[in-house]
């Protein structure tokens, strides 16, 4: 199971609270703005700022 489209609509990037995307691989969360990856772990986005990598 992936991460559900609803969840994707309201979640925000935890440092500057603006929009993140699905990356292409389908295994994180984008932040553009920030520069940062939000990795996808059993299908639970992990939206902690010290655990998210550059872009």
């Amino acid at each position: 199971m992936a991460v559900s489209e609803e969840l994707l609509e309201i979640l925000v990037c935890p440092k500057c609270k603006g929009r993140i995307r699905l990356n292409e691989k389908k295994d994180g969360l984008e932040c553009r703005a920030c520069q940062l990856l939000y990795e996808i772990k059993e299908d639970i986005p992990i939206m902690l700022i010290d655990e998210a990598k550059p872009l």
